[in-house]
């Protein structure tokens, strides 16, 4: 009897040793099955990356090349500047307009220009109307 009563009992202990391991490997499967997963997010999240770093590069390149050419713009437009700024100082009548232009956005009438910049009266009021402020 004490013979039946172990076989029994080492019975149920390798019933319940099965079932412990057929969860185990059942656990181990879902375990497989959530790194497999992970693995492929890892992997797209890589390939996205890289992706978003190749824009950014290129986005990079552009951005240079856009300063670049900026810079150029500046000097050529300064140099313009410089030979607007050169011709009006070397020509009297040009002077003549600039401050007749400047005494206009200042807020001169007709007899005053004609009185300090000698100008014409149809001229005075050829400024006035194009640069005056209404």
């Amino acid at each position: 009897m004490i013979a039946d009563e172990i076989l029994i009992a080492a019975l149920l202990y390798v019933v319940a040793c099965l079932g412990l391991v057929l969860y185990q490997q059942k656990q181990t499967a879902k375990l497989r099955s959530k790194v497999e997963a992970l693995t492929l997010l890892v992997k797209e999240s890589d390939r996205q990356r890289e992706a978003v770093k190749r824009e950014l590069q290129e986005l990079r390149s552009g951005t240079i090349g856009v300063g670049r050419r900026m810079l150029e713009l500046e000097k050529r437009l300064a140099k313009q500047d410089a030979r607007i700024d050169e011709t009006s100082q070397q020509d009297p009548q040009a002077r003549l307009y600039s401050r007749a232009m400047k005494m206009v956005s200042l807020g001169a009438g007709v007899e005053e220009l004609v009185a300090e910049c000698e100008l014409p009266k149809a001229e005075a009021e050829l400024l006035l109307r194009l640069h005056g402020k209404g």
